[in-house]
């Protein structure tokens, strides 16, 4: 089992950053594809970014490109989202989720393939 705990959440006005954090316990880390998703009211939940185990592979959904970057610290089990240039159209609640994966490149952007999910934080943005 893994648990995850997302921490970073909260209200920027557009234009702003914010960085999100998902603290991982439990089993090893390391060989975990991981993820960010969220979920806007009233709408499904959507793909936001992905990061390999190896870190090496990423994957962004184009809504967010150019201003969002994953990144995981595998020594710290914790993995990262730099949210820049924010839009009121990203506010959501933000997921956080893990894989547990063989193939170190490999990245993910459905969210029926992951096994671990956090809680969520909000992000609010203000126009």
């Amino acid at each position: 089992q893994v648990q995850l705990v997302e921490s970073g959440g909260g209200l920027v006005q557009a234009g702003g950053s914010l960085r999100l954090s998902c603290a991982a316990s439990g089993r090893s880390f390391g060989n975990h594809a991981i993820g960010w998703f969220r979920q806007a009211p009233g709408k499904e939940r959507e793909f936001v970014a992905a990061c390999s185990w190896s870190g090496g592979s990423t994957d962004y959904a184009d809504s967010v490109k150019g201003r969002f970057t994953i990144s995981r610290d595998n020594a710290k089990n914790t993995i990262y989202l730099q949210m820049n240039s924010l839009k009121p159209e990203d506010t959501a609640v933000y997921y956080c989720a893990a894989k547990t994966v063989i193939v170190p490149d490999s990245v993910y952007s459905s969210p029926r393939a992951y096994t671990y999910w956090g809680q969520g934080t909000q992000v609010a943005v203000s126009s």
